[in-house]
């Protein structure tokens, strides 16, 4: 058995884009995988990009992803770290743009 000391993080349902990657970030910085990790879910948990670690997971409701379709909402996940989220289901638009950068 191989220990690992990945962390899973644990949210509800219907987090959306605007929760994932705050709206007010669209325009007014750049697709640098750095400055987008920095505002990864900051307006729901703000230990949230201090925290993550390459090879942790989400864990969460129904309906993530919801809202627009912006992809900083997918590329910031994987900026911080995230290799997949697991959740009792997606937006539409969200799991194709996640399937499409590659987060599982």
């Amino acid at each position: 058995m191989t220990k690992t000391s990945h962390r899973i993080w644990k949210y509800g349902d219907n987090i959306n884009t605007d929760v994932i990657f705050p709206g007010k970030y669209t325009y007014t910085i750049s697709q640098d995988p750095a400055q987008l990790a920095r505002h990864a879910l900051e307006d729901l948990d703000p230990h949230f990009a201090s925290q993550a670690r390459t090879g942790d997971v989400i864990v969460a409701g129904r309906n993530f992803g919801n809202g627009s379709s912006r992809e900083q909402a997918v590329t910031c996940l994987l900026a911080a770290g995230l290799r997949a989220v697991i959740a009792h289901s997606f937006a539409r638009i969200y799991y194709r743009n996640a399937l499409n950068t590659g987060l599982l």
